[in-house]
């Protein structure tokens, strides 16, 4: 009867330990398998913007809107965006008007009562490349391509405690761009071992909502001409595209700064002329 049950122990034991086995097999494959998103976060970046004094480089601006003509603008739209805002990166009424009539937009109806389209004119907004959402979805593997006129204040990771409180401080709100850049810069990451992305995805560890995204690696190297010398390389594209589409998101940026800095000045001095106001009032009555 003994060895019976010594027979019996042994292979409950050799069951227990092929199940342990199978099942520390199974976490290892899945153990590459992210449990939150983003997969990394991404660093604070240096930008001309940043801070309560911040301001815009209208060269980073200006290079910025050629990396979204020539390279994003096929697939994203920036409808609340008008022609005639570029005057605020530097450039003249004239020069304005002639960008504009690179594209063409639908007006209408006509007398016939018909649609038709025409060179677009400074007071239009940046045109979508397809008719409509359903299109933009269908010509992109299901996924239509988000618009970018806010793209850069509706993206961005929340730092979390305790870097929030320090943000009050400092009146960081660069986590737009911060992810802007990071995602762009972030194609070239490989998944670690045992990680499974869905076919027609793209890895990408600082991407917001998951561990991959159907929009492939969008910049390389040399891709985009800089007529003003600087770097020809996906860290400084991103870095442009990303300063252009804060300043898509928040055009008015700077006057908001400059009228909460003389807000604050004015605050100080009245809280001084009401301060001496009441001692002056109150000097000859008894305490």
């Amino acid at each position: 009867m003994k060895k019976i049950l010594n027979g019996l122990a042994a292979i409950g034991f050799l069951l227990a330990g092929t199940a342990g086995a199978a099942v520390a097999a199974e976490e290892a494959n899945h153990a590459a398998e992210p449990t939150h998103f983003p997969i990394h976060k991404p660093k604070e970046m240096d930008w001309t913007f940043a801070g309560p004094f911040g301001t815009f480089d209208k060269g980073q601006l200006q290079r910025g809107l050629k990396i979204y003509k020539e390279v994003c603008s096929a697939c994203h739209s920036m409808n609340l965006v008008a022609f005639r805002t570029l005057e605020d990166l530097g450039y003249s009424e004239a020069q304005v008007k002639a960008f504009a009539a690179e594209y063409e937009v639908q007006d209408g109806p006509n007398g016939e009562g018909e649609m038709f389209t025409r060179k677009a004119l400074p007071g239009d907004h940046f045109p979508s490349p397809f008719p409509n959402t359903a299109a933009a979805a269908a010509a992109n593997g299901g996924a239509a391509p988000p618009d970018f006129s806010l793209i850069a204040k509706a993206r961005g990771v929340e730092r979390g405690f305790p870097t929030f409180v320090f943000d009050i401080f400092t009146m960081y709100a660069s986590n737009g761009p911060d992810y802007i850049h990071a995602l762009l810069t972030g194609y070239d990451e490989q998944p670690p071992a045992g990680m499974e992305i869905a076919e027609g995805t793209h890895y990408n560890p600082f991407f917001i909502a998951g561990k991959s995204l159907a929009m492939a690696k969008p910049l390389s190297d040399g891709q985009v001409t800089y007529e003003d010398g600087s770097p020809e390389t996906v860290e400084q594209y991103s870095r442009d595209v990303a300063a252009f589409l804060m300043w898509a998101a928040e055009p008015h940026l700077e006057a908001r700064k400059q009228t909460g800095f003389a807000v604050m000045i004015f605050l100080v001095l009245f809280a001084g002329l009401v301060y001496a106001t009441k001692r002056r009032v109150w000097a000859n009555v008894a305490h």
